[in-house]
Parts: C-alpha cells; sequence; structure tokens
C-alpha cells in the first residue's frame, strides 16, 4: 500500500477512492464501476503531475526521504550482476551502514560502494539508517586501495543523512576517517563515478562522492546539512525546515546550475518509490553513460580531471 506524503493527501483521497469502487465491483460482480474509477485513475494522473511539477525544495527532501524509495541493496541486486559482497575495516568491525564489494556493471568488472538505510524495522535498526561509523569509511577505504591496485573502476550510491555522531564513532575517530576516504576518492587513478540516490548529507556522503562525475536522482538532495539541523542553529526552531531547504540549494536542480553536480537522472512520475524498476534501470543506463566517458583515461589524467573540478566548484554560481 502507497504511503503518502503530506502534500500528497487530495491524491491519496482520489486513489483512494478508485481502490474502493474497484474493491466494491470484486465482492458484487453485477456492479459495474470502471467508467468511474478509470476517470479517477485519469484524475489522479492528473493531480500527481501537477504535483510534482513544480515540488518545493522541502516536498524534494520528502520525497527523497520517501520510506519505499529503493535503496542501495535494491539497486546492486538490480543493476550489477555476480555481486561479491566484501566486508570489515580489518581494524575494528564491520559496518553494515556501508555495503560494498566486486560486481560487474554490463560485463565490465567494478567495485561499488554505497550506504544502505534497510527497509523495515529490523534493517533500519542493522543498518544504523545509512549513517556510516568510522569503520564503514574505513572499510570503502579499504576497498578503494583494492580498486586502484586491480585497476577497477569505483562505483559509490549516496543515501545517508550524514555520519553516525554517536560518542563511539567520535572516539574511534570518526572525522579523520571521513577525511581519509574523501583523500582516497582523490588519490585513485582508476575512474570513481557517484549517483545520489537519495539522501547526500555533509561529510558523510562528500566521503564517498568526491568524484570524477557525479549525478542525482531527480528528487534526491545533497547539502552540508538537513534542513531541520539548518533550521535548529540558524532560527533555533527546527520547524523552519520549509525556509531552510530553500536556502540550503540541496535540490539535484540548483546543484547542477551550481556546477556540483554533473547530470541529473529522471525519475517515475510521482518519485522513484512509485516505479522502482524504472527508477533503478535509469540509474543502471546513467552509470554505464558515466563511465564510459572516462574510458582510456590513464591515472594522472583521471587524478588532474578531479582535482580540477572540485578546486574550481562554486565558480560557475559566482559567475552566475
Amino acid at each position: 500500500m502507497t504511503q503518502y506524503l503530506d502534500f500528497e493527501k487530495p491524491l491519496s483521497e482520489v486513489e483512494g477512492k478508485a481502490e474502493e469502487l474497484r474493491a466494491m465491483a470484486r465482492s458484487d460482480s453485477k456492479v459495474d464501476v470502471e467508467k468511474e474509477a478509470s476517470q479517477l485513475d485519469q484524475k489522479a494522473r492528473d493531480m500527481l503531475a501537477n504535483l510534482y511539477r513544480n515540488l518545493s525544495p522541502w516536498q524534494k527532501a520528502q520525497v527523497a526521504r520517501h520510506a519505499e524509495r529503493p535503496h542501495c541493496k535494491d539497486y546492486i541486486e538490480r543493476i550489477f550482476t555476480e555481486w561479491t559482497p566484501l566486508a570489515g575495516d580489518r581494524n575494528f568491525a564491520d559496518d553494515h551502514a556501508v555495503m560494498g564489494g566486486l560486481a560487474r556493471l554490463d560485463g565490465r568488472s567494478v567495485m561499488v560502494i554505497g550506504h544502505e538505510k534497510g527497509h523495515d524495522t529490523r534493517t533500519r535498526i542493522e543498518r544504523n539508517f545509512g549513517m556510516a561509523r568510522p569503520e564503514g569509511y574505513r572499510k570503502a577505504i579499504r576497498l578503494m586501495q583494492m580498486a586502484d591496485r586491480f585497476g577497477l573502476p569505483v562505483v559509490t550510491l549516496i543515501d545517508t543523512p550524514g555520519a553516525y555522531p554517536g560518542k563511539g564513532a567520535e572516539e574511534r575517530g570518526q572525522s579523520e576517517a571521513i577525511a581519509r576516504s574523501t583523500q582516497e576518492c582523490l588519490r585513485l587513478g582508476v575512474p570513481l563515478v557517484s549517483v545520489v540516490i537519495g539522501e547526500g548529507g555533509s561529510g558523510g556522503a562528500v566521503a564517498f562522492a568526491t568524484a570524477n562525475s557525479v549525478a542525482m536522482l531527480e528528487h534526491s538532495i545533497y547539502s552540508v546539512i538537513s534542513p531541520e539541523g539548518c533550521a535548529s542553529i540558524l532560527w533555533k526552531d527546527a520547524e523552519k525546515m520549509r525556509e531552510a531547504a530553500e536556502a540550503l540549494r540541496l535540490t539535484a536542480q540548483d546543484l547542477l546550475k551550481l556546477g556540483v553536480i554533473d547530470r541529473i537522472v529522471a525519475e517515475p512520475l510521482g518519485g522513484a518509490h512509485r516505479d522502482r524498476h524504472a527508477a533503478i534501470a535509469s540509474v543502471g543506463t546513467a552509470l554505464t553513460a558515466m563511465l564510459a566517458e572516462f574510458d582510456g583515461q590513464n591515472a594522472e589524467t583521471l587524478r588532474g580531471q578531479r582535482r580540477a573540478k572540485y578546486l574550481g566548484m562554486g565558480s560557475k554560481g559566482l559567475a552566475a
């Protein structure tokens, strides 16, 4: 059953009415409601198109966090073949908020690393809601170094509210682990491509996304802080999250204009959660195209392109 967001309540009423009519017809075969139900379906499609045509930044944040949106594990299972998970940081533990391993993308060997939020209460707790601890970033560093050693492109899938801020994580060097992971991204002599599939939160996202090419799903978000966190700091009121979301310029459309990302991957009408298979297929196509851009480039060229990209970041927005 579809979980509706706050701004989708009018839509839920129309779609609910159509389903009620069809349920009535199923219980009584003499009742013919298909014409009326079809009219409601068309009305719902029109409403959905209108709603998603002009989403506000805060509404996009809600869509990016939708519980039914496909997560890293879903993309890995459907886009890649011969997935072989690799675990542990060889130092402290295995962080289940970070998935990583070897796989093939259209027959090409790659290293895949991503944040996994989980899909129900048990898995969300197990995955720590996608918030990585230091061992998660150290696992990612280990896998990036392995990919570099064997000449494998690295693909990262970003979906995290941010790095875990708990006491244990801080004791084990959270900020140092994030910095080292970001540094490793810049050092890689193989192509590194990233897609923000949901939330890209702060340094926890940058540590995987300091890439040659960065894409975002159409209704995903990428920001230095969450709208609620920003509102709490600036206005001392988390309820000002709508204003904060507007000011943060966290949407894919804003970030493409600013030159922070390189492309936007279109989502099905109503968001990735309404047609998971189509959304996942679109990301797969985008990843193949992104990797193809760097075919034949040597390590020095790839590092130079990455360095120039991040040193020049923001100049596009300043010029405008």
